[in-house]
Parts: structure tokens; sequence; C-alpha cells
């Protein structure tokens, strides 16, 4: 892939055909490709909440690991987050040791993702990215999916309180963002579903068995707790407030049920996390659990990426295809790439540091580290398949290039620019000036005339030299669409009725 970084903007398919090849074996170091990932996966059981509490404490702190074969050498996953800047908090420096002392079992870490929207957005990805590096190191992810503390809200960074959804959407969502877990970490992830537990939950055994041991004025001092009450005309309900106590609740329920003994969670997640370390210690007298936070991925104005904003940057190919996710990442500003080469994807830091020099050196081709993040990015979410797709798509939509369109293509980036229908006798023998200005393409004929003057109107990835030129039947390609492009990234796709 060294040629991916330094050639043109032009691929070929034989290009393509060898990043696969060679991005299979690059992913990781060969120290952490030798491991051997970790196969379990899980099924929560409902269970009588008072039941659960009342089981031996301490001596379920001393048997909480199932015993394991001698493992070889890991490699300490928190020295690789910290040293590529991923780590912002961390509950205790003792983690580190266990993380990599071969006479400690694996670690079984766990990072929650509330349904409140049918797939999982850019914000999420930091999550995803820190299990997979759990799962590399030689650990046990599970993730979490929240169909229980979404009906309630996460007040964490939000001014306002979420809109409550149905069951049927929460469900729905569920579904949607399990299988995208699924497709981006593999089988060997463990997803789970609060709800199987909480479903079950009595209101009065809840406050017996869990309130009791948590102080009001601990719960008022939490980050999230104090910037809604001084920042929002509506404060804060006591249902967003009983949030932190809720998935403090599951992380002592995965501790005790399924062995799960660190959380992670962005820098907004921290009061919540150690909500669920204080219940462990209060009720089962434990402390060998840990929570651990990393940055959140911040807009250029120092805004979350979420999922209420416009322009969200979905993680679901239904939602966002994956060249509009690849166009995402190839646009970053120079001033971020770097930084998202180390957290986002898995190329070692030598290689980082390459890719950093490279822009410094004379020659350097514009957004060749772009290019080269949005094709780890794009292939870690959507696959070898899709990063294809983006691929192909990112080449034969460019202006100029000489590969050729197929109604196919065209048509799998319609979603992600403007289009329009017009009928068969509107579009043949139709001068291109006029076509570009009564598709919305251009303004005015004055500005379509002034823009191919300078060189840059386009049919079809081709340019327009004279103004006199008229839509022939063998520019439609396929017999059924035309793309105009002004300049490189102003596109109009016409369907021909």
């Amino acid at each position: 892939m060294a040629a991916a970084a330094t050639a043109s903007s032009s691929y070929s398919s034989s290009l393509v055909r060898t990043f696969f090849l060679l991005n299979r074996a690059r992913k990781l170091p060969l120290s952490i490709i030798s491991l051997p990932l970790p196969t379990t996966t899980t099924t929560i059981k409902s269970y009588a909440l008072s039941r659960s509490i009342s089981s031996s404490s301490s001596a379920h702190c001393t048997t909480q690991t199932r015993p394991i074969q001698p493992s070889h050498h890991r490699p300490n996953v928190i020295d690789i987050l910290q040293q590529r800047g991923f780590i912002e908090s961390i509950t205790s420096e003792s983690l580190r040791s266990a993380c990599s002392d071969p006479a400690q079992p694996p670690l079984r870490v766990y990072c929650g993702f509330d349904p409140t929207a049918e797939s999982l957005h850019l914000g999420n990805l930091l999550g995803l990215v820190a299990l997979s590096w759990f799962l590399r190191c030689g650990h046990y992810p599970v993730a979490l999916v929240g169909g229980a503390t979404a009906r309630v809200g996460d007040p964490s960074g939000k001014s306002l309180e979420r809109p409550l959804l149905d069951p049927q959407s929460l469900s729905a969502n569920t579904s949607s963002i399990s299988a995208t877990i699924t497709r981006i970490l593999g089988p060997n992830v463990s997803i789970l579903n609060n709800y199987d537990w909480w479903k079950d939950v009595k209101l009065l055994d809840f406050l017996r068995d869990v309130g009791r041991f948590a102080r009001v004025g601990t719960m008022m001092a939490k980050e999230s707790v104090k910037r809604r009450l001084e920042s929002s005309n509506e404060g804060l309900s006591y249902t967003e407030f009983t949030y932190q106590l809720l998935q403090g609740y599951d992380f002592l329920h995965l501790f005790k049920n399924e062995n799960v003994s660190v959380q992670i969670g962005g820098s907004d997640q921290w009061g919540n996390i150690t909500a669920g370390t204080e219940l462990i210690r209060k009720i089962l007298q434990c402390d060998s659990v840990y929570g651990v936070t990393f940055p959140l991925l911040l807009k250029s104005d120092g805004t979350k990426f979420g999922k209420s904003e416009d322009g969200a940057i979905w993680l679901s190919p239904k939602m966002l295809s994956p060249y509009k996710f690849y166009q995402y990442f190839f646009s970053v500003p120079d001033a971020d790439v770097v930084r998202f080469l180390k957290i986002l994807t898995f190329l070692s830091m030598e290689e980082i540091e390459e890719v950093e020099a490279g822009m410094g050196r004379e020659g350097y081709v514009m957004n060749s580290a772009q290019r080269r993040l949005a094709e780890e990015v794009t292939g870690f979410v959507h696959g070898e398949e899709g990063l294809a797709e983006a691929l192909k798509a990112t080449e034969a939509l460019r202006p100029g290039a000489e590969t050729r369109l197929d109604w196919k293509t065209i048509e799998g980036i319609a979603e992600d620019v403007p289009s329009c229908s017009l009928p068969y006798d509107q579009v043949l023998s139709i001068p291109l000036l006029d076509l570009s200005v009564s598709t919305g393409l251009l303004e005015s004929k004055s500005a379509a005339r002034r823009l191919l003057k300078q060189g840059g109107l386009y049919l079809n990835n081709s340019r327009v030299d004279g103004d006199g030129r008229k839509i022939e039947a063998e520019d439609i390609v396929d017999g059924k669409i035309l793309l105009l492009s002004a300049g490189k990234k102003n596109k109009m796709v016409v369907r021909i009725s």
C-alpha cells in the first residue's frame, strides 16, 4: 500500500486488488497477529434482582474470573492506547499490569451503545476501535446495547432531554445496531442487551438492594448533572438523573454474571462508569474492576459528532454509502489527519510517523495522507467490499478519469449527490449549457459558459470544450443516466425516464 499513499489520485483496478491482499497482512504487528482470538459468546438470562445481590459478595470477588489455559505474553493494550492518544482517564493504574500479566486471564471489557437511532455514528466509532484493540491484544470484548437505558436517556453531553422512543423503534434500532457491531468487529464479540435483565426488575427491589448504596451528593456532583442543572432552563428530570445509577448497575450485573471487569467509554461517560465501580465496591466489597475513558471525537468547531446533528456520519451503509463515508475522511483537514490515523486506524505508530513525515517532504501529493486514512477507516467499518465500492466510485466519478462509467456506479452515488429525472425527449439534442441550468447544477447560462471556458464543465467525467455541445444518444450511460459535473465536487445525476 505504499504506492497508494504517494500515487496521484488515479486508481486502477489492479491497485484495488493489491490493496486487499496487502491490507490483511498489515493490519496488525506480527506479535499481535499470532495471538489466538477468543471465540466465546454469552447469553444473558433474566434473574431476580434481590437473589442476585444476596449471593456471597466476598467469595465472588476472589473467584470472579474463569480458569483459562496458560497464555503467551499479551501486548499491553493500555500502553498501546495511551501511545496513540486514546486514554483520557483511568480509574486505577493497576489495570495496566492486569492487561499484560501472563499469569492473569484475559480481561472481559465492555462498551455501551444506546439504540436511540437506527445506526451508530462516527462518535461511536472510537468505542468500536477500542474494543477491537482489546480483542487484538487477546482480551474478550462485550458490546452492550442499551435497550433499557435508552428508554431513560443519558443526559451526558446533552443540553435538553432526549425524546423518548416507542418500544417498536427501540427494538428495530437494537437489531440494526447489533448487526452493525457484528459486521465491524466480527463474531468474536459478545453482544448483550440490558433490557434482558432490566425488564423483570421491580422498583422496590431496586431501591432496597441498590438505591440504598447510592449517595445523592455524589450523584449531584457528577459533571453531566452539574452542567445540565447550570445551563438548562428545563433543568434535569428525575428520570435522567437516575441514568448513572442504571448504567452503574449494568456494570455490577456484568461483573457478577459475565465476568466483565472493565468498562470503556467516552470522556463524557466518566461519571456513569465510576458509578458502576462504586456500586461494585460497596455491594461486593471488590476493587478489581476498572474504568477507562477516551477523548471524544470532536468536529473542527469543538462539537461532538452526534446522531441529532445535520450531516451525521453514520456507520450503516443503509444510511450513508461507503463512498460518502470514504469521501468524508478523504476531505479532513491536514491538521486532523495524523490524529485520526492514530485513534481510528490500526496502522503502527512507525507507519503513521512515516505518513506524517511525508506530508512535509517536497513533492508530497496533496491528500495522500487523507487517502490512507480514508482507506483504513472505510475498510474497518465497511469491509473489503465496501472499500472496493468506495474506491471504484471515487475513481470513476473523478472528473477527467478514464474509467468507463456504468449505470450501476452512477446510481450508487445518487443518494449522496443532487439528482433529477427528465424525459428522454427533454434531454436528447439539448445544449449542455441549457441542461446544466435546467437541472440546477448551475444558476445561469452565463455561469455555465464561464465555467466551460475555465475547463470546469464535465459530461460523464469528460471535459466539455465547446459551448455548442449537445446531448447525444451515446452520451446517455446504458440508456438510463447522465452525470454532469461543475468542477471536482459539484455533481448532478440526471435519470432519463
